[in-house]
């Protein structure tokens, strides 16, 4: 009984320790080994969105101890570039753990071990070879060979099975070959390492997948693009083992290594690999959510760019030899992604409600999205997109049942200048009537702003649905709108641009008192007294309009500026000191409006203030807020449709 009793208490105490360690092996703690030469160690120099760590749920368990960022061989630490030893750079590994924890559940740990050197055989990780591999190493490689006891495949596995003790080993990440080019013993030796690591750990094949990377590219150029067939033949020897394209992988210079871009790719390529096989559905950014549809601004027969529900753009192009691509939205960058076919994808962060434009760029060079409507903006034809809006947006856009107007193009001479120029014309559906053959019609002359030109208003501002939809309901009395280029294409570059002594865009002044004027009241039925005479304009637009109707009161009555660059304006003395004599002016002048967007640049002009400013002289001064708008097209639009209901009654 007592001898039962002792083997029981043995029993249990040999047990014991066995209870603690399994207890302490966190399962949600996913480890992974990486190993390789330079590409898995890392050629690129690190950047800032490389440093900064992702947080405690990507670690590493240096292989090398690294003082200046406080790592100990052994210990978990943050992962951050570099992942490899103290003086190397980025690799695949780094942004392999980022993709694995942006869709891993939350409660989901990924931990590398690195181990790789720079132009190392694979016999390198071979026990049996690893001795006199050592005494025939180059020079330059014994500093690195050294960094681990002369044995890299040992401290790899060394530190592999005190991870064990943490968390579950769930792959290994290869990327090596270039110094095997050619080598048909290759694949097999690749093999015995592989079987090595999974018998030294006890791990088995069906739950640890090793992933292999391809070498750089380079269009056909890379220095060892030789040895990509023993690569992707891999399989057919390690039937666990997955190849990872390096297509489209941007390189370095030198043909040989990936550039920072490149490691990211190919490193995201790895994790979404890995979760792939771990049955994780992976959210690529070419991954297009059912809702989405193609955007209005999408020239027909084309099936991107898309919108979802969210507001996100999806942009795809087709572009087999470039090595990285961008769009560009109204200054904000997206980094394009490539598929294995050449395409390019990228999706956005939600966009506002409203028009934008946009470029993608290759090689610094912006063009037009081959797959968009063109528009003129920001000095140059420009790629755009609208992101809709619901059934407030409808005033804007055509509509059942309503007659709509013709948006005419006017070529006339300038006298002025000795120049042709050239005008877009609205006029209302009911001016081809022959019941109004002899109706004459006021006139809105509506300016654009700085770096667009006449075509703004009727393609980006839907000008004519805006009118059509106003006219139709009654809350607008039909007129003729005249939109020129007011010579405020061109970027502006300098000068005294007070209000009243503007050099840029001032050239059109001469050219629309003239030239436009009289063109316009020879070539349409208008009425031709400054009673039925308005203008108005956006941005710069706005401070031609202060310009040319201040100086011309005897031949307009109406003016409107929608976020106009109204800067820095003394209501007491511009123009003459108009704004002092409130009863001349608000006799001259029938409607003043002025309005802005609540957000941004908008906000930041002050119109509100002038306004007030202006109210505060007695000028009978209107002001209207665009909420959540900045300084873009949805903004004046409602500005447009606000002002229209005031003109002519």
């Amino acid at each position: 009984m007592k001898q039962a009793f002792k083997y029981v208490l043995l029993s249990a105490l040999m047990f014991l320790p066995f209870s603690k360690a399994a207890a302490e092996v966190d399962p949600n703690f996913y480890i992974f080994l990486c190993f390789g030469q330079s590409n898995m160690e890392g050629a690129a120099k690190p950047e800032a969105q490389d440093i900064a760590s992702p947080g405690p749920r990507f670690l590493l368990m240096p292989a090398v101890d690294d003082p200046q960022r406080g790592r100990k061989m052994g210990e978990w630490c943050e992962a951050s570039a570099p992942l490899c030893r103290p003086n190397t750079g980025l690799t695949p590994a780094d942004w392999f753990g980022r993709t694995m924890i942006k869709t891993l559940p939350e409660n989901i740990r990924v931990g590398v071990i690195h181990v790789a050197i720079g132009g190392i055989d694979i016999k390198g990780f071979l026990p049996d070879s690893i001795k006199s591999y050592v005494k025939k190493a180059p020079g330059w490689m014994i500093p690195m060979l050294a960094a681990y006891d002369n044995n890299p495949y040992e401290r790899l596995i060394t530190l592999a099975k005190k991870a064990q003790q943490d968390g579950v080993i769930k792959g290994v990440l290869m990327h090596q070959g270039e110094t095997n080019t050619g080598d048909p013993k290759w694949a097999g030796m690749v093999q015995q390492v592989y079987d090595n690591m999974l018998g030294d750990l006890q791990l088995k094949p069906e739950e640890t997948p090793l992933l292999v990377g391809e070498v750089v590219q380079a269009n056909g150029e890379g220095v060892c693009i030789g040895c990509m067939k023993q690569i992707q033949e891999l399989p057919q020897t390690i039937h666990t083992a997955h190849v990872i394209s390096s297509t489209g992988c941007s390189n370095g210079p030198d043909k040989l290594h990936f550039d920072a871009p490149g490691y990211r790719e190919l490193g995201t390529r790895y994790g979404e690999k890995m979760l792939e096989l771990m049955g994780y559905q992976v959210k690529k950014p070419f991954d297009v959510p059912e809702d989405a549809f193609i955007a209005e601004t999408t020239i027909p027969g084309n099936d991107f760019p898309k919108i979802d529900k969210e507001g996100r753009a999806y942009f795809r192009l087709n572009a087999p030899s470039a090595s990285s691509a961008i769009v560009d939205i109204c200054g904000k960058k997206y980094d394009m992604r490539r598929d294995e076919s050449g395409t390019w994808c990228a999706v956005t962060d939600p966009l506002v409600q409203g028009f934008h434009y946009y470029f993608m760029n290759i090689g610094g060079v912006n063009f037009i999205d081959p797959a968009t409507e063109t528009f003129f903006g920001c000095n140059r034809e420009s790629g755009g997109i609208e992101i809709p809006e619901g059934s407030e947006g409808d005033y804007y856009r055509p509509q059942p049942g309503v007659a709509a107007g013709q948006v005419r193009s006017l070529y006339y001479y300038a006298e002025s200048t000795k120049e042709w120029r050239h005008a877009m014309v609205y006029t209302p559906a009911e001016y081809e009537l022959k019941a109004n053959a002899k109706k004459r019609y006021p006139v809105l002359y509506l300016q654009h702003g700085m770096g667009e030109d006449e075509t703004g208003w009727s393609k980006q501002g839907h000008m004519q649905h805006i009118m059509d939809n106003a006219i139709a309901s009654g809350e607008a009395v039909p007129m003729i709108v005249v939109m020129e280029s007011g010579d405020i294409k061109a970027p502006f570059r300098g000068g005294d641009n007070r209000q009243g002594m503007s050099t840029y865009g001032n050239s059109f002044y001469t050219v629309m008192i003239n030239d436009l004027l009289p063109t316009i009241d020879q070539k349409f039925r208008t009425l031709t007294d400054r009673d039925h005479r308005a203008m108005a304009g956006l941005s710069w637009g706005g401070h031609q309009t202060f310009d040319v109707v201040l100086s011309n009161m005897d031949k307009f009555s109406y003016m409107g500026t929608f976020s106009g660059a109204i800067f820095g304006l003394d209501p007491k003395t511009a123009y003459d000191g108009i704004f002092t004599r409130a009863d001349e002016f608000n006799k001259k002048i029938h409607y003043l409006f002025m309005m802005s967007g609540t957000e941004g640049m908008d906000k930041m002009f002050g119109t509100e203030k002038l306004v007030n400013d202006l109210k505060a002289l007695g000028i009978n001064a209107h002001y209207y807020e665009s909420t959540g708008t900045d300084h873009e097209w949805l903004t004046w639009r409602r500005g447009l449709k606000q002002f229209i209901p005031h003109l002519f009654k």
